[in-house]
């Protein structure tokens, strides 16, 4: 052949290769990718990053997200030594992979070696392709090809990481190491990374759960070809449950944020452990449908460091496990008692060492009994609040007025809620509150009156609250109620903590605190049904100081008191604060005969009629009008008079124990 033919066939030859080269081009541009963002688990993690539940994607998978810097480097450089030793160097393909594979079953009549690269099984498991036909290798290497013109390696490796399969709904190295090994990919042992660079091959079939044989075989054939001794180290027998920490916290912040993945939250995932383990201790010899909640709360930053919605979430025993109880509303009992004192020492109405009657009293028609129907008399503030005695806080709060007493509730970060106009019942618990309400109460109690805003995520900025009342206040009630004593057996001491049962027995609570934390506890049924002898100093705070002792050893002390705290016996306060009835008669003995209305001293028009209301007394009761009898016998505690005559006129009432009382009033002309 003549030179200017070789030229010849020379130049055709690499215009054929170029034409080829470009057509490969072409081809390989043209290639339709499948998606590379996969749904991935939204994922709840505690303040350390600890996964506490993991949300299967849409077909039930558990596919954790994952980033190269998780996984142990380790991990990565033996799975690229066994599955793919090229894969730094080649462009999707390792042909040289590829002819000896084809050469070995050309050779043994079977299929030896794969000699697919690591992007090509990408390739596979984003298509969800077959791995045995040439058509499906052909596309895999095609689209093998493409990733590697459009992603780095690291993506493309980051890729396999997410969605190799490792048995059952696992996906990913993340969900895998979690299901074998109970914990991340972050550090493994040799034993560990071989078994899970060998399940990917066969997910099924090397199930260690289902065939521990062959799964110990091919991690065995892993550890050998890298040259690695661990083959005495066993394979793990069960797949270990996704962590389920939380649940209900969970459940409201996805509820809330449906388009984010990963919610991290302020909560201690040791500590939420502990406290669902003590909360199902708890109530497993409780009557049937009884259920707990408890919230564990940092009351100078906010943060909420557990919340435990029930004592089994998956419970269908009549529990309603499901419903999370630190959202719902019950009724607090006496548990708003310590808010009404320290109000009322905030308005200089009462300070803790204030004479207060503890007798039978009627606030209108509403005459509040004390919980075992006995009266102690003249106590003190201090007392009546130890005491948990129920006609000083209510005569307080008449003092106050209920409004003040709901504003109060509402500057606290509290939603209250009542049906219709709130009356004095909502001082002995008359009013829906959640448990995360009174957390948040006493919360700002603990913080000297004014508090911050109690949060679950992370990234929350500190929102201060209010001033609920002032510091002296807030350190008084503090005071008193650290000098309750603590349930048999309790073994932290010096809590400030007030316990309550709601009407009925449906609801027992305990909340308390110390210098740092603050705890509350509820327990009773879900559904609203009493729970017969339920008290919350009985059932409740044996909980609250078991669960402050999961929290820590040693309880943090409470503040000094304020320099502007008034601290003196009773003789020595001021006289108005000496004795609270001395200052406010309107407040008086059930027993004790009065009229109500009009009351002494009114002027009336003339010839309008009257409606005379009496109080107290034993029935019947007799009306005169200047002395003259005009209503005998009555049975009830209200009768029209008419008033002709101007100038003035008396209306006395006689009882049939013979007390008597009377009223003065003018008749306008």
């Amino acid at each position: 052949m003549t030179g200017g033919r070789c030229l010849i066939a020379l130049a055709v030859a690499l215009a054929l290769t170029a034409g080829l080269r470009d057509a490969w081009d072409d081809w390989v541009a043209a290639t339709v990718l499948p998606p590379v963002l996969a749904e991935t688990s939204v994922e709840v993690r505690a303040r350390d990053g600890t996964l506490l539940r993991a949300y299967p994607v849409e077909d039930g998978r558990q596919r954790l997200a994952v980033a190269l810097a998780d996984v142990d480097p380790t991990f990565v450089q033996m799975l690229i030594a066994y599955e793919d030793k090229r894969f730094a160097s080649h462009n999707g393909v390792d042909l040289m992979a590829l002819v000896r594979a084809v050469g070995q079953a050309a050779w043994n009549g079977d299929v030896v070696s794969g000699g697919s690269t690591l992007t090509m099984q990408v390739a596979r498991l984003l298509e969800n392709s077959g791995t045995g036909r040439w058509a499906g290798k052909l596309r895999q290497m095609r689209v093998a090809w493409a990733l590697e013109r459009r992603l780095d390696k690291d993506q493309i490796l980051t890729l396999y990481l997410q969605h190799a399969p490792y048995g059952g709904a696992v996906e990913g190295i993340q969900s895998g190491t979690r299901a074998w090994f109970a914990k991340p990919p972050k550090r493994l042992t040799p034993a560990e990374s071989a078994l899970l660079i060998a399940l990917p091959q066969a997910p099924e079939g090397r199930r260690p759960d289902r065939n521990p044989a062959a799964a110990l075989a091919a991690r065995d054939r892993v550890l050998a070809r890298l040259d690695l001794s661990a083959t005495h180290a066993p394979v793990p027998l069960r797949m270990s449950d996704m962590p389920r920490l939380a649940p209900h916290v969970g459940d409201h912040l996805v509820a809330r944020d449906p388009l984010t993945v990963r919610h991290d939250t302020t909560l201690n995932a040791r500590l939420q452990s502990a406290l669902e383990t003590l909360a199902a201790r708890v109530v497993r010899d409780q009557p049937r449908g009884v259920s707990t909640a408890i919230l564990v709360a940092d009351h100078q930053t906010g943060e909420i460091l557990a919340s435990i919605g029930s004592a089994d979430y998956a419970d269908g025993d009549g529990a309603q496990g499901f419903v999370d109880m630190t959202r719902a509303l019950r009724s607090p009992g006496s548990t708003l008692k310590p808010l009404i004192y320290a109000l009322a020492f905030d308005r200089g109405l009462a300070h803790p060492e204030t004479i207060m009657p503890d007798r039978p009293t009627a606030f209108g028609t509403y005459a509040p009994q004390n919980f075992d129907g006995m009266f102690r008399g003249d106590v003190t503030a201090r007392h009546a609040l130890q005491l948990s005695l129920n006609i000083p806080p209510v005569a307080l709060t008449e003092a106050l007025g209920s409004a003040r007493l709901m504003a109060a509730l509402r500057r606290s970060g509290a939603t209250p809620v009542v049906q219709g106009q709130p009356g004095l019942a909502v001082a002995l618990g008359g009013v829906g509150l959640t448990l995360g309400d009174l957390v948040q109460l006493y919360a700002a109690l603990a913080e000297g009156g004014a508090g911050p805003r109690l949060h679950l995520e992370a990234e929350a900025p500190r929102a201060p609250l209010a001033r609920l009342v002032g510091r002296a206040a807030a350190w008084q009630v503090g005071d008193i109620l650290s000098d309750i004593p603590p349930p048999a057996g309790a073994g932290v001491t010096g809590l400030a903590y007030k316990t309550g049962t709601s009407y009925g027995h449906r609801d027992a609570w305990a909340i308390g605190y110390d210098g740092r934390h603050v705890i509350g506890v509820w327990m009773g049924r879900p559904d609203g049904t009493p729970v017969p002898g339920a008290f919350g100093g009985g059932l409740a705070a044996p909980v609250l100081f078991e669960a402050f002792g999961r929290l820590k050893s040693a309880r943090d002390p409470l503040p000094p008191p304020p320099p502007e705290t008034l601290i003196v016996p009773t003789a020595r306060l001021p006289q108005p604060l000496q004795r609270f009835d001395a200052r406010f008669g309107a407040v008086r003995s059930a027993d004790t005969l009065t009229v109500a209305f009009p009351p002494s001293g009114a002027v009336l028009a003339g010839g309008d009629g009257l409606t005379v209301k009496m109080r107290g007394g034993q029935l019947p009761l007799t009306v005169l009008l200047n002395g003259a009898p005009v209503a005998a016998g009555l049975r009830q505690r209200e009768v029209a008079l008419a008033l002709d005559g101007a100038g003035f006129s008396r209306i006395s009432v006689v009882d049939a124990a013979g007390q008597s009382a009377s009223v003065e009033v003018e008749v306008a002309n």
